[in-house]
């Protein structure tokens, strides 16, 4: 079934670290050979075998449109004909930072650049720069692109300051990081109160999508906000993920929540390269040229990128586009949840706008300790079968999934009808 794949696989590990450029594509979470895709369109996904999937992984989000919609497709080709890069400043890019401004109030000021990890290590430098101090809070299972000061996981006890958690990255740099975890108010209040001035920022994925997806409480988010302000803290959200994907405020309409900094990504490309981040006037009033925090990007406000993400977030703009995202992720869930119980199977399920989380687990998890309670094995059978039957999923147990809007609902009523028959072999 697999087998050009295969060969691909083999032969990619000659030329490529691990036969892939990027290490979740490797399938070392769930065992197996990486599958290898030559086309999409709409809903769907081709192998290099021939074999079509209905994809519930979205290029990791971005293509909330489905793939290679015809729009898109033709704004980016009408813009690549006039030139792929210039290093120089365009119109599109004044239009897609007035658009960027216009759908999230809390952006006053935006910077465009090629993808999420820039976007979030530019965030925490102009932090830093702006309120002069070094210390960072970030929270355990939330993942924020692989900049230094990021890849730092949780230290020993409440309060110590985190450990890399990969290799070259000096201890000293994950000593500015503190980790906290996620959805826990009383942990929140002491770190504060101890360390609370000498905190730079705060960032945080105010849905989580990396430990799967977990979504904090309201109340939680309401704290957070009054504890940076009270300390003078800048609050990041970091909706690179869930930016246009959970709503078209955000997660930031979602909850009510202003943030000092935003950090933007995948929707806002429609499937090429584009990231930002943004916020406050007097806290971008800082990045050069203006002020001494320094960030630049030779392929930043790319053109081509720009047409693609402008095109993106006109379509999803219309009037329902999001309340029929919304019932259809819905449909998904709770067909899923539905069929694991008719096969005595414990399963849970939560969704917001197109985003989704699936857990073998009794309950919906609040924090990456309770997801690391859940079957990852059943979870890993679960993905093989499914493969098997033509659906695509996120190839972790740590991942959300998500729908498009070319998802039909014959679409899921045939992946419903692959889970059914899934759950029942893995009883």
């Amino acid at each position: 079934m697999f087998e050009n794949s295969q060969k691909l696989f083999i032969e990619s590990q000659r030329f490529i670290p691990g036969g892939v450029n990027s290490p979740v594509r490797a399938f070392r979470a769930v065992g197996g050979t990486p599958i290898f895709f030559k086309e999409g369109r709409g809903a769907y996904l081709w192998d290099a075998d021939g074999n079509r999937y209905i994809d519930f992984v979205g290029s990791w989000g971005p293509a909330i449109l489905g793939h290679a919609h015809a729009e898109v497709v033709r704004a980016v080709q009408e813009r690549a004909a006039k030139g792929l890069s210039f290093g120089a400043p365009t119109e599109l890019e004044l239009v897609m930072a007035e658009r960027l401004c216009s759908l999230l109030p809390s952006l006053e000021q935006v910077r465009l650049v090629s993808s999420g990890t820039e976007a979030t290590m530019s965030a925490l430098r102009l932090a830093r720069g702006f309120t002069g101090r070094s210390k960072i809070i970030k929270f355990e299972g939330c993942y924020h692109g692989h900049g230094d000061a990021l890849l730092v996981k949780a230290g020993s006890g409440a309060l110590t300051f985190g450990n890399p958690s990969s290799a070259g990255v000096p201890p000293e740099v994950a000593a500015h990081t503190l980790v906290l975890t996620y959805n826990d108010g009383d942990e929140l209040e002491k770190t504060f109160k101890a360390v609370g001035n000498e905190i730079a920022c705060v960032i945080i994925e105010p849905v989580a999508g990396n430990m799967n997806f977990v979504l904090p409480s309201t109340q939680y988010m309401r704290l957070l906000r009054d504890l940076c302000t009270r300390h003078g803290v800048v609050l990041i959200f970091d909706e690179v993920m869930t930016g246009f994907r959970v709503g078209l405020g955000g997660a930031q309409e979602h909850f009510g929540i202003t943030p000092d900094l935003t950090t933007l990504g995948k929707v806002i490309g429609g499937g090429m390269p584009v990231g930002a981040f943004g916020g406050r006037r007097d806290i971008m009033a800082h990045l050069a040229p203006l002020g001494g925090v320094y960030q630049a990007g030779t392929l930043s406000g790319n053109p081509v990128a720009v047409a693609a993400g402008l095109k993106t977030l006109e379509l999803i703009s219309q009037p329902g586009f999001f309340d029929r995202l919304a019932k259809t992720t819905g449909s998904l869930t709770h067909g899923l949840v539905a069929a694991a119980k008719s096969c005595g199977v414990p399963f849970s399920a939560a969704s917001l706008g197109g985003m989704f989380g699936l857990f073998f687990a009794e309950e919906v998890p609040g924090n990456f300790a309770a997801v690391m309670t859940a079957d990852r094995d059943r979870f890993n059978r679960f993905f093989h079968a499914m493969l098997k039957r033509g659906i695509y999923l996120a190839p972790s147990a740590f991942e959300a999934g998500f729908v498009s809007a070319a998802h039909s609902d014959a679409d899921i009523a045939a992946t419903i009808n692959a889970a059914t028959a899934t759950f029942s072999e893995i009883t």
